[in-house]
């Protein structure tokens, strides 16, 4: 796709600036392995990545659009929508399944008010389920941000919850 056809107007100018500047730093044989990093720092610029982004990241990698959003798909890191301030994954994996996180993630959704992988209204909370987060030792296992709870129960992790809405209250 050509970037002229690219609409980014509805992304911050001074963010693509930002992501043009990373994307030069980048070395130029090696465009494919930098798909990844180029993502990651793609979306901590604009805390998501919105389809136009991702064509617009294909074309200054010169990668097939499909390819981009493949990764962006694969990858339970990446997301296509906004998130919200506090980003909750739940472990759906084997091992944190068996241990119950089906119970977990439902009292997650139910105290956020949210549905899977979508923001609350409150724009506080994003609830994911995910695969894999790679604790199996520590199943069920839950993330908030960067913080990572394991052995956690359903009623747990509803205090837990309590604590980043009364924290945002502060």
């Amino acid at each position: 796709m050509r970037k002229d056809v690219i609409n980014t107007k509805d992304l911050e100018q001074h963010h693509l600036d930002s992501l043009d500047a990373y994307i030069d730093t980048l070395d130029k044989s090696r465009k494919e392995e930098s798909l990844i990093p180029t993502l990651y720092k793609a979306q901590n610029l604009f805390g998501y990545l919105p389809h136009n982004l991702q064509w617009y990241i294909a074309q200054k990698l010169n990668l097939p659009s499909a390819h981009v959003n493949g990764v962006v798909s694969f990858y339970s890191f990446f997301s296509e929508k906004p998130l919200g301030k506090y980003t909750v994954s739940v472990c759906m994996g084997t091992a944190c399944f068996v241990k119950g996180a089906d119970k977990v993630l439902d009292r997650i959704l139910k105290k956020t008010q949210t549905e899977p992988n979508e923001m609350s209204e409150d724009g506080k909370f994003t609830v994911k389920d995910v695969r894999c987060i790679g604790a199996c030792g520590l199943a069920p296992v839950v993330t908030v941000n960067e913080k990572v709870y394991g052995n956690i129960s359903a009623q747990q992790m509803e205090e837990i919850i309590s604590q980043y809405q009364e924290e945002d209250n502060d």
